[in-house]
């Protein structure tokens, strides 16, 4: 894999070379150090340090509760699961309804579902029918109304952004199908490296290169090529083959749950400008859903 990215120009027979992205942990620093509305506070973040090592042997920090923490997931003892992890990650972004109270809602075996989990259960749901929804065979190439039924909602909320999904999906299927046909064949070529296997994730695989440009420096957070890692190391811990290097050079993902908890546990502060503007909007969101 190519440190740096080659990028050749349409209207010469040049090549351009540009500068590689900092990766998610190098970003979150230079970031840290400039920004002007957020701010780490080092005696929060000692507590939670503590707080989450006191939870180290608890299954809700191991592998071994890999299947407990997701139980829309299948046994891991099939590459099929693998299969499942790399569709449902590929898709996983943007749940939010307009309206808090018109979400999308699968409901499976008696239970419904809302958010990211709707997305679990609307797979799963769909393997139980027979559709072929984990086989990249079948998702490189289905077709957007092939999709919409599999993410039916139970409701008339729809899932968020179905034109976007199919086209990350079917995306990601064909990248698969040109790597051996399978998740498990793909990510084998970065061996059993996590920080290996982020960068083949984001070279190959275009939508999950989630990158930005922060006062002139480009930064990556890589939230769902680190989840996908992530969850392809619980998957295969489970079954007693998580012998994958560099686990700790993953970072925390960047999803929006994260500075909500760590403002609340005091290891991050907002300015008293950010933390009004996010009243105003909290305040405005409520009285809106309450008319």
């Amino acid at each position: 894999m190519c440190p740096v990215r080659c990028v050749s120009s349409p209207y010469s027979n040049t090549v351009s070379i540009m500068e590689p992205p900092l990766f998610p942990r190098e970003s979150g620093q230079f970031i840290a150090e400039r920004s002007r509305d957020v701010f780490v506070e080092q005696d929060g973040v000692q507590k939670v340090a503590e707080l989450l090592y006191n939870l180290r042997h608890s299954d809700d920090l191991t592998a071994s509760g890999w299947k407990t923490a997701n139980p829309l997931a299948p046994a891991p003892t099939s590459d099929q699961a693998l299969n499942w992890v790399f569709v449902v990650d590929t898709m996983n972004f943007s749940f939010w309804p307009e309206e808090e109270t018109q979400q999308c809602e699968v409901t499976y075996k008696g239970i419904t579902y809302t958010g990211y989990m709707t997305l679990c259960a609307a797979i799963t749901r769909a393997m139980e029918e027979g559709i072929p929804i984990t086989d990249p065979t079948y998702f490189s190439q289905m077709s957007v109304e092939e999709l919409g039924h599999v993410l039916r909602s139970d409701n008339e909320t729809p899932m968020p952004m179905l034109q976007e999904r199919h086209q990350v999906l079917t995306e990601g299927g064909r990248v698969l199908q040109e790597h051996g046909g399978s998740f498990r064949s793909f990510i084998s070529r970065a061996g059993n490296d996590a920080r290996k296997m982020v960068e083949l994730i984001v070279e190959k695989i275009p939508s999950y290169r989630d990158e930005a440009t922060y006062q002139g420096k480009k930064i990556s957070f890589y939230k769902r090529a680190q989840i996908l890692v992530a969850d392809f190391w619980g998957v295969m811990e489970a079954r007693g083959e998580g012998d994958i290097i560099d686990m700790d050079w993953l970072t925390m993902f960047a999803d929006y749950r994260v500075p909500q908890a760590l403002v609340y546990l005091k290891a991050l502060r907002y300015s008293d400008a950010l933390m009004q503007s996010l009243n105003n909007v909290c305040y405005a969101f409520v009285s809106k859903a309450s008319c």
